[in-house]
C-alpha cells in the first residue's frame, strides 16, 4: 500500500521554487511530517507508514530540487529546507506536530527540533547526521559519492528523478547536495544547538550504515535526556526497507501513547 503516490498532491510557491507536497493518513489526527533523503522523494518511507497512517495526519514534502519540486534560485541548505517545511506547515495551519526524517530529512527534522517556533512533540531520524563533524569525518566518501559513474550506481533513483522532476538537472542537484552535506556554518547541521530539544527523540541506524556512525548517535543520546538510539542489525543506510518489520515495531512503541 502506497500512502504517498505523486498523484494527489498540491504545490506551494516558496522563494522561486514550486514545492510539491501531499497530505494523507487520518484527518483530524495529530500531524506527522515526513521528510525524505538525498535524491529521494516523498514516497521513500512508504514501507513503514501503514500503521502510522491510522493515528496521524501525514504530510510529506518533495524537498526542493527533488521529486516534483523545482530547485528555485536559493542555495540548497538544511536551513532552506527547514524554512520550506515550516512554510508548508503554516500554509496548512499546523502549529504542533511530530517529524519522521530519513537521511537529509532527519537533519532537517533535527534543525526544526532545535530552532523551530512550532511545537515539536516527537522526532524520529533514520540514518541521519546531526553535527558537522559527523560529515567532516566522512568528507572523502561524501565527495566521491557522486563521482564518475554515479548515475549507474544509483540508476533507479536517477531514473525516478528524471521522470518526476519538471526541471531535471541532476548534475546541478548533486553539486548542491555535496555543498549542503559539507556546510560547516549556521545554515548547516544543528550540532549542539539540538540540546534545546527536550521532547522524545528516536534515532534509528542500520548497523552497517556508512553514512552515520554508531558513535555519533551514542554521543547525542548521552546529551539528550529523552533520546533513544536503536542500532538495527542486518541493515545498512536504508534500514527502513531492509528491516521494515523491525522498524515498524520500534515506531509502534515510540508512538504508542498517541491516540
Amino acid at each position: 500500500m502506497n500512502i504517498f503516490n505523486h498523484q494527489s498532491g498540491r504545490y506551494l510557491n516558496v522563494d522561486t521554487a514550486n514545492l510539491y507536497f501531499e497530505v494523507a493518513g487520518t484527518p483530524a489526527k495529530p500531524a506527522l511530517l515526513i521528510l525524505h533523503g538525498s535524491l529521494g522523494n516523498l514516497e521513500e518511507v512508504n514501507p513503514i507508514l501503514v500503521k502510522l497512517a491510522k493515528r496521524y495526519t501525514l504530510i510529506a514534502i518533495d524537498s526542493r530540487g527533488h521529486g516534483k519540486s523545482t530547485m528555485g534560485a536559493s542555495r540548497l541548505t538544511y536551513e532552506r529546507l527547514q524554512k520550506d517545511a515550516e512554510l508548508i506547515l503554516q500554509h496548512l495551519n499546523i502549529a504542533s506536530l511530530s517529524i519522521l526524517g530519513f537521511d537529509d530529512g532527519g537533519v532537517v527534522a533535527c534543525r526544526m527540533a532545535a530552532y523551530s517556533k512550532l511545537k515539536i512533540d516527537r522526532v524520529v531520524t533514520i540514518g541521519s547526521r546531526w553535527h558537522y563533524k559527523n560529515a567532516d569525518s566522512s568528507r572523502i566518501a561524501l565527495k566521491s559519492m557522486f563521482n564518475e559513474g554515479w548515475k549507474e550506481r544509483f540508476s533507479a533513483m536517477y531514473e525516478n528523478y528524471q521522470s518526476l522532476n519538471p526541471e531535471p538537472d541532476a548534475e546541478l542537484l548533486v553539486q548542491a547536495l555535496v555543498k549542503m552535506w559539507l556546510d560547516p556554518g549556521a545554515s548547516g547541521y544543528p550540532s549542539f544547538n539540538l540540546q534545546r530539544y527536550i521532547a522524545p527523540l528516536l534515532m534509528i541506524r542500520g548497523d552497517k550504515d556508512p553514512v552515520v556512525s554508531a558513535a555519533a548517535l551514542v554521543e547525542l543520546a548521552a546529551l539528550l535526556p529523552n533520546a533513544i538510539f536503536f542500532n538495527v542489525p542486518f541493515a545498512g543506510h536504508n534500514a527502513h526497507t531492509q528491516q521494515k518489520e523491525m522498524i515498524i515495531l520500534a515506531l509502534e512503541e515510540f508512538f504508542r501513547k498517541v491516540s
